[in-house]
């Protein structure tokens, strides 16, 4: 299989509990790949795989491979610091850092890398806003404080955040369902001027959202990938007869 990133055999586990189970999967590069499935069947903890945010959690563990541009980000040696600088994620709620001005959440990341040249550190303010496409409405109040914008405003802060360190995957955990229409509209938006410089997913139970956004859409049920394929082709033309079942909304 060819992708920016591609699963070999993932399974992930919570104690017991085998959540994603031998999943086999690439997600291509500039393009935006929904995972899609009824509520708890795996697909937030299988992009929490891609960037290792799942063996935080306590009694959590994985078995397979992840590639990023054919390198395992489990193997020996990793430092997982370092795949998470290349793998940025947003998370279902919006989480600026509360105590921190819109400018400072921006370079939090930076921050904590060390970086102090402020030149840098204006610039990169900039650049990630105005790929967020936030700039315009906050530019004048950097100082105000991160939580003190819109729901909305502050998911595209997040994913500014995110970009600011430079990523290479951007991973979206359910990103709009916090969101009005009109926010949700922002950030789809977003995300077509986002896939021309980075891979994205994005998980959502939104079927209607992934058939708009997606290239390409996953298809999860019960831990395990059902179908995956062109986005158009599996809503149109399912393989599997679970998919067919789900999209037309028989079941989840």
């Amino acid at each position: 299989m060819e992708g920016k990133v591609v699963t070999e055999r993932l399974s992930a586990f919570f104690g017991e509990v085998h959540a994603v189970k031998n999943v086999n999967m690439a997600i291509p590069a500039n393009a935006i790949t929904a995972i899609i499935g009824p509520s708890g069947c795996g697909k937030s903890t299988l992009i929490r795989c891609i960037n290792r945010m799942h063996e935080v959690v306590r009694g959590a563990r994985v078995a397979g491979r992840v590639l990023l541009d054919g390198e395992d980000i489990y193997g020996p040696g990793v430092d997982p610091v370092e795949v998470r600088r290349k793998v940025g994620m947003v998370f279902q709620k919006p989480n600026p850092f509360p105590t921190m001005s819109i400018y400072d959440n921006v370079v939090a990341g930076q921050r904590l890398n060390g970086e102090k040249d402020w030149k840098k550190l204006d610039a990169a303010v900039e650049r990630s806003l105005r790929l967020a496409a936030l700039w315009d409405e906050v530019k004048d109040h950097l100082d105000a404080s991160g939580v003190s914008i819109s729901g909305g405003q502050q998911q595209r802060l997040c994913i500014a955040r995110a970009l600011a360190v430079e990523p290479e995957v951007l991973l979206l955990d359910e990103p709009c369902s916090a969101l009005d229409p009109i926010a949700t509209a922002k950030i789809e938006d977003l995300l077509f001027d986002l896939k021309d410089r980075y891979t994205v997913a994005i998980v959502t139970h939104n079927m209607q959202q992934a058939a708009r956004v997606a290239d390409f859409t996953a298809f999860m049920y019960m831990g395990e990938l059902i179908e995956f394929g062109e986005t158009k082709r599996l809503f149109e033309n399912p393989e599997e007869e679970l998919t067919e079942k789900y999209i037309t909304g028989r079941f989840g």
